[in-house]
């Protein structure tokens, strides 16, 4: 990942972690191209129709600024649930289950280099302030599947046809081949 990626990697992960630490949970997407533009969502961690939304809000943004790179970031409550294989679910005011913990996803792309992506795990404090990790590339081979953050977007900025499909087949519970 180049340097102008891994700053914007920074810049869209700390305003979640601000979001987060004002007990909000919104998408938040950097766009870098003829100029920079963000975008941010609260309701896109309601179901798949918000989701395609806002990824489809951005991309028509993204092509408009002639689009170099993008990161975009969203916590998430994930669950490791075997090797090489991470789950994840919208946060919500409940408990943790056993096992799950508060992270946030992201994945940046640059035309040039390509797609990364990664993680930033936080804990809370017994008063409940969050305290972050620092961000954390995936550095393994994985399979990102569209409830990924961003990758509807990139799908949509790299298709030949940029209509998304949607609602989605009828399968299982969405899970990312994250490490």
């Amino acid at each position: 990942m180049n340097e102008d990626t891994w700053a914007l990697v920074l810049d869209v992960v700390g305003r979640v972690q601000r979001a987060i630490g004002l007990d909000q949970a919104p998408a938040i997407v950097v766009l870098d191209g003829d100029r920079r533009q963000i975008l941010a969502d609260y309701d896109y961690q309601h179901d798949d129709t918000a989701r395609l939304a806002f990824e489809t809000r951005a991309a028509e943004h993204a092509r408009n600024l002639h689009l170099h790179r993008f990161a975009f970031a969203v916590p998430r409550v994930i669950t490791p649930s075997e090797p090489g294989v991470i789950s994840s679910r919208a946060v919500s005011h409940y408990s943790l289950r056993p096992g799950e913990q508060e992270a946030i996803l992201w994945s940046a792309y640059d035309t040039a280099d390509g797609l990364d992506l990664g993680l930033t795990h936080y804990a809370r404090r017994p008063a409940g302030q969050p305290v972050f990790d620092s961000p954390t590339i995936f550095d393994r081979p994985m399979a990102a599947q569209d409830h990924m953050p961003g990758i509807r977007l990139l799908h949509l900025l790299t298709a030949t046809d940029p209509s998304p499909t949607f609602p989605p087949e009828p399968g299982p519970p969405p899970e990312s081949n994250l490490p």
